[in-house]
């Protein structure tokens, strides 16, 4: 079966988002933390989270997937900013407790200027002073377009961060199949080579989600602008690849394409439909 799912506004609580994603046709779904383009966050309901822990667990939900704000950088160049994003992370890392068991999703950051081993040490170090061997929640780095001075971009730059982590057991990768392919892996040709280079580098075991977005630029542009399912470069025969791949199948795909509410529940339809 696949675990498909889309990016769902939190503004109405945790428990609405669980009984959004059922209408929608959804057994996963993402949510920013806080303001995508800030640090607020609203006062956490615990009797909200705990109705969403119980219709996760009701409806065989695979894990879903909170995202942290896109402002945060682990590497900034400036110290306030790194010590920002980590103050940030690990209070967000804290409200998921509340809805144990799930993943939380990141963007490594952007070196600015300071070069990708120092961008590679500044991710570690933040991710070693918010990581606990006691948290229930997965961190999982996203992989990267390689956009500007992004890191992340190859396989091997998020391997070097996992070595460096003290709980890697805490970590994960999720895939974002319009950054890989925009970051030059060619997935619509061929994808078992990408996976198997993952799993070279990184390892399969690793990997935990997948973001499931088409491209709005051709494989190694490394631009970053999401497309629909079937309108953009990647296609919708190359998806439909990844979601019936026996690696990745039973992992949760979670939808960012340019959509509505209607939308998503168009795409995933269509995508179960390709994936029987």
């Amino acid at each position: 079966m696949l675990h498909i799912g889309c990016h769902l506004s939190s503004s109405k609580g945790f428990a609405a988002m669980g009984r959004q994603a059922l209408e929608l046709g959804a057994d996963t779904f993402q949510f920013f933390t806080r303001n995508p383009r800030g640090s607020r966050a609203k006062e956490l309901d615990p009797a909200d989270a705990a109705a969403l822990t119980s219709l996760l667990a009701e409806h065989r939900f695979a894990p879903i997937i909170a995202h942290a704000p896109y402002t945060l950088n682990l590497c900034g160049a400036e110290e306030k900013n790194r010590l920002f994003a980590r103050e940030t992370m690990a209070d967000d890392l804290r409200r998921m407790e509340h809805i144990p068991g799930q993943y939380y999703n990141f963007h490594p950051g952007s070196h600015v200027g300071q070069g990708i081993e120092a961008g590679i040490t500044y991710i570690a170090q933040g991710l070693n002073a918010i990581l606990s061997p006691h948290q229930s929640t997965t961190v999982l780095l996203e992989t990267m377009a390689g956009k500007g001075s992004e890191v992340g971009g190859r396989f091997e730059e998020l391997r070097e961060i996992l070595d460096r982590v003290e709980h890697p057991e805490k970590t994960g990768i999720c895939l974002d199949t319009c950054h890989v392919s925009d970051s030059g892996y060619d997935i619509i040709t061929d994808l078992d080579g990408v996976l198997t280079e993952f799993d070279r580098i990184i390892g399969l075991d690793r990997l935990k989600a997948l973001h499931l977005n088409d491209s709005k630029h051709p494989a190694g542009a490394r631009k970053d602008r999401h497309a629909r399912i079937g309108e953009g470069a990647i296609g919708l025969e190359a998806l439909t690849r990844v979601v019936r791949h026996p690696a990745l199948k039973h992992l949760p795909f979670c939808l960012e394409t340019p959509n509505e509410l209607p939308g998503y529940a168009a795409e995933i339809a269509l995508m179960r439909a390709q994936a029987e």
